[in-house]
C-alpha cells in the first residue's frame, strides 16, 4: 500500500502501475470535499516518491467516479475575503498540476458521474477513458460560478475554444458518445472492460507506442489560434451567451471573458487569472442564491428519502379524466415506466388524452431525445378506458377530472367502490379543499392531494396536499410515486389554495390593482421579464387561463376575505365577462396566432388596451420599482403567512416550490431569500409605506417581530443542511 486515507488508497495493481482509488467512507458517493483533496494532495506526493511506479490509473470504487465539489463547504466561501477564496482554489490547483505533472503517464478511469471538480480532476490526467453509460461535465455556471479548479484552462486546451465555451456555458451533461467526438475522452469501453483498458493504455505509453508527453504539454501551453481567431471566437461566443444568459446570470459570460485573459497564458499563470474571476464570482449574491436553491433541492431529497421506508411502491397508477392534463399525467408516469390506466366516460376525452401524450413523444422524437420503438414502449405504458373494472388492481389514482367540487365528490366516491382497499386516492385539484372532499370518501386516511402543475411534462413541482385525515402512509407513498415520476414532491397542508396558488393570487392581485390605477399591463409584463420572471403577469394568466384564475379568485376570496376578497378583481371580471379565456381560446390580454411551427405568439389587442383604461378614473404615476413592489411585497408576505401557519414546513420547501411551480426568478433565491437580502425591517417599511393601498400589504405579525429582532427567515427557522 502507497497510500491509505479515508476517501482515497493508492497500491500497486501489478509490478509498474499504480491504482489510486476514490472510495469515500460513509457516503453513497464521492465528493471532493476539504478532507479528500487534502488526501489527494499527499497521495500525489506519495506516488511521485515511489519509483517502482510507471504509470497511474484514477478509479473509483462507487458507482460514479466523483460527483464534484462538497457544495456545503462552499457555504463559508461567502463570508470569507477574497483573496483567502484565491488562496484556497491556487492550493487546489496545486495538487491537480502536481497530479498532471507526475513523471509517468496517468489515466481517469470514469464510471457513472465525474462533474465539476470531479470532471477537473480527469482533465488533469494525460488520458481519460470512460464507460458507455457514464457523463462527464462542468455544470458550475448552474451555481452562479464557472470551473475554478483549472476547467477554464485545460478543457479548451484539450477539445478546442468553440467546443469548451459550449461545454462550460451549456453546464450540461455529456453522454459517452458526446465526449468522444469531442475529444475529452480519449476511449468508451463497456464496464467490466474499463480496468483492463487503462492498463493496456497505461502499457502502451510505457512501451513508448503512445506519446503522452506531447499530449501533456499541450494542456500546459498556451491556447494554440491566431490573435484574430481568438477574437472572432471570444468576440461571436459572448454575444450569444451574454443573450441566451441574460443579465441576471453573469457566470457564462465571465466563464469566456475568463477564458480570453488567460488564453496567451501558459497553465500557472492561466490558474491564477482564473481562481481571481472565480473568487470574484463566487462572492455574488447570485452564486449564493442559485447554492441555497441547489441546498433547498438536496434537502427535499433527503426529506423524499426519509419518508420512503412508509412508503407502498406504485407498481400500476390510474388517472381519472383524460383531456390535457390527464393525458400529461399519463405520459409522465409512462414516460418513467410506471403503466397507468387514463379513464374517462367519453371517447372523445380518452383521444385528446392520448393525443397529448403522443405529441409530447413526437416531439422528443423529433429532437433525437428518443428512437421511435422507446415512444411505442411508453405508449404502451398506457392503458385507455371508459371501464372502471380496469383501474381495480391499481396501488394509486389520481382523480384530474373538472374543477368543481360536487363533479370531484361523485366521481371520488364511485372510484373508492371500485379500487383495493390498500389503493390511495388523490385529487388533483388546485383550490378545492382536500378535507373537503375527502368527506366524500367512507376512508379519507388514504386521501390526499396531488397538485400537478401545467404543462405536466415541463413542470417539475407536484403539491402533495396533506388532509386533516390523512395518514402518514398515503403521504410517503404520494411522495415516492411523484419523485418516481421525476417530480420535486413538496408536502403542504390543506388551505384554499394550498401553497402555491394561495401566494401567487395575491400576486395577481396586486396587478390587478395597477390595472384599476391606469397603469399599462404590456409595461408591467415587460418590466417583471426584465426583473426577472419568465412571464409577465398578464401572459401568465393568459397561459394558466382567465377562467381557471377567475375561478380561483373566488375561491381565494372565500377563504380569505380579509385579504382577498376584492383586491384587483375588476380586470379579471371584466375579461371573463368578454370570455377572453387566454390561450386556450386564443384571446386574453393578448390575442394569439399560431406561427410556421404551431407556437401561439402573442399580440397586441389595442382594444382590450382601451377597455382596461376604463377602470381607471384617476390614472396614476409609477415608477418602475413602485410597480415591482406592487406584485411582489403581497406575494412575498403570503409566503411569510403560510410558514407562520405551517402550510409549508421550511423555508427551504417554501422558496424551491415558488422556483420550480411559477418560475421564481432563480438568482434571487426564492421569496423569503429575497426578504432576507433586502432585509426584513426594510422589507416591512416598504410593505407599510403600501399598506393604505390594500390589505393585501398588511404585514404578518410574526415576520413584524422577527424583523425587530433582526431576524432572517433562513436564520431562524431553515433546518440544518
Amino acid at each position: 500500500m502507497i497510500y491509505a486515507g479515508n476517501a482515497i488508497q493508492v497500491e500497486m495493481h501489478d509490478h509498474q502501475l499504480a491504482k489510486l482509488t476514490f472510495d469515500l467512507k460513509h457516503q453513497s458517493v464521492n465528493k471532493l470535499n476539504a478532507a479528500t483533496l487534502s488526501e489527494l494532495q499527499q497521495a500525489i506526493a506519495a506516488i511521485a516518491g515511489a519509483s517502482s511506479v510507471k504509470g497511474l490509473m484514477l478509479i473509483s470504487d462507487k458507482s460514479t467516479f466523483i460527483v464534484g465539489a462538497d457544495i456545503t463547504e462552499f457555504l463559508h466561501f461567502f463570508g470569507i475575503e477574497e483573496q483567502d477564496l484565491i488562496d484556497a482554489n491556487m492550493k487546489v490547483n496545486e495538487t491537480f498540476s502536481a497530479l498532471e505533472d507526475l513523471p509517468m503517464p496517468t489515466v481517469s478511469l470514469i464510471n457513472g458521474l465525474a462533474l465539476g471538480g470531479g470532471f477537473e480532476v480527469c482533465l488533469s490526467t494525460d488520458y481519460r477513458i470512460m464507460t458507455a453509460d457514464a457523463k462527464v461535465g462542468l455544470p458550475e455556471v448552474k451555481l452562479g460560478i464557472f470551473p475554478g479548479w483549472g476547467g477554464t484552462v485545460r478543457l479548451p486546451r484539450l477539445i478546442g475554444l468553440d467546443n469548451a465555451i459550449e461545454w462550460i456555458c451549456g453546464a450540461n451533461e455529456k453522454k459517452s458518445a458526446a465526449a468522444l467526438k469531442d475529444g475529452a475522452v480519449d476511449a468508451v469501453v463497456a464496464s467490466d472492460q474499463l480496468l483492463e483498458a487503462g492498463v493496456h493504455l497505461l502499457n502502451q505509453c510505457i512501451a513508448g507506442d503512445l506519446d503522452y508527453q506531447t499530449k501533456r504539454a499541450a494542456k500546459i501551453a498556451k491556447l494554440p489560434l491566431a490573435p484574430l481567431e481568438q477574437m472572432m471566437a471570444f468576440e461571436t461566443s459572448k454575444g450569444f451567451v451574454a443573450g441566451k444568459a441574460g443579465p441576471h446570470y453573469p457566470s457564462p459570460l465571465t466563464a469566456i471573458k475568463t477564458m480570453q485573459k488567460h488564453a496567451g497564458m501558459t497553465r500557472d499563470k492561466a490558474l491564477a487569472v482564473e481562481a481571481k474571476s472565480f473568487a470574484k464570482m463566487a462572492q455574488t449574491p447570485v452564486a449564493a442564491n442559485l447554492v441555497g436553491i441547489f441546498l433547498a433541492d438536496q434537502y427535499l431529497k433527503r426529506t423524499v428519502k426519509a419518508l420512503a421506508p412508509k412508503a407502498t411502491k406504485v407498481e400500476q397508477a390510474a388517472v381519472l379524466g383524460a383531456g390535457i392534463m390527464g393525458g400529461g399525467i399519463a405520459y409522465q408516469s409512462a414516460y418513467k415506466g410506471i403503466p397507468i390506466v387514463m379513464k374517462d366516460i367519453a371517447e372523445p376525452a380518452i383521444q385528446l388524452g392520448l393525443d397529448e401524450a403522443t405529441g409530447i413523444l413526437e416531439k422528443r422524437v423529433s429532437r433525437g431525445q428518443m428512437k421511435p420503438a422507446q415512444m411505442a414502449k411508453v405508449l404502451n405504458n398506457i392503458r385507455p378506458t371508459l371501464n372502471y373494472a380496469d383501474v381495480a388492481n391499481v396501488d394509486l389514482v389520481v382523480e384530474a377530472v373538472v374543477e368543481n367540487p360536487m363533479v370531484k365528490g361523485i366521481v371520488l366516491a364511485e372510484i373508492e367502490d371500485q379500487v383495493k382497499d390498500s389503493a390511495v386516492i388523490t385529487s388533483n385539484t388546485s383550490t378545492i379543499s382536500i378535507n373537503l372532499l375527502a368527506k366524500s370518501l367512507k376512508d379519507p386516511t388514504r386521501f390526499c392531494g396531488m397538485h400537478f402543475f401545467n404543462p405536466v411534462h415541463k413542470m417539475p413541482l407536484v403539491e402533495v396536499i396533506r388532509g386533516s385525515q390523512t395518514t402518514d402512509e398515503t403521504i410517503a407513498t404520494t411522495v415516492a410515486y411523484a419523485n418516481a415520476m421525476g417530480k420535486k414532491p413538496i408536502v403542504v397542508k390543506d388551505c384554499p389554495g394550498f401553497f402555491v396558488n394561495r401566494v401567487l393570487f395575491p400576486y395577481f392581485g396586486g396587478f390587478g390593482i395597477l390595472l384599476e390605477q391606469g397603469i399599462d399591463f404590456i409595461r408591467v409584463d415587460k418590466l417583471m421579464e426584465r426583473f426577472g420572471w419568465p412571464m409577465g403577469p398578464a401572459y401568465l394568466l393568459d397561459v394558466v387561463g382567465i377562467d381557471t384564475a377567475h375561478h380561483a379568485q373566488a375561491v381565494m376570496a372565500e377563504g380569505f376575505p380579509e385579504r382577498m376578497a376584492g383586491q384587483g378583481e375588476a380586470a379579471i371580471d371584466l375579461m371573463f365577462k368578454e370570455q377572453r379565456f387566454g390561450q386556450k381560446n386564443k384571446l386574453g390580454f393578448y390575442a394569439y396566432e399560431k406561427d410556421k411551427k404551431g407556437r401561439l405568439q402573442k399580440q397586441v389587442d389595442k382594444s382590450l388596451v382601451e377597455k382596461l383604461a376604463g377602470l381607471c378614473a384617476n390614472p396614476v404615476e409609477l415608477i418602475d420599482e413602485k410597480i415591482i413592489d406592487h406584485l411582489m411585497i403581497p406575494l412575498c408576505l403570503e409566503v411569510a403567512r403560510c410558514l407562520e401557519e405551517g402550510i409549508v414546513a421550511t423555508p427551504a420547501e417554501a422558496d424551491l416550490a415558488l422556483v420550480y411551480g411559477i418560475g421564481f426568478p432563480p438568482f434571487l433565491g426564492g421569496a423569503l431569500k429575497y426578504m432576507d437580502t433586502i432585509g426584513l425591517q426594510a422589507f416591512c417599511d416598504k410593505a407599510d409605506a403600501m399598506a393604505a393601498v390594500s390589505p393585501l400589504y398588511l404585514v404578518p405579525t410574526q415576520m413584524r417581530e422577527m424583523a425587530a429582532q433582526g431576524e432572517t427567515f433562513y436564520g431562524k427557522l431553515q433546518p440544518a443542511h
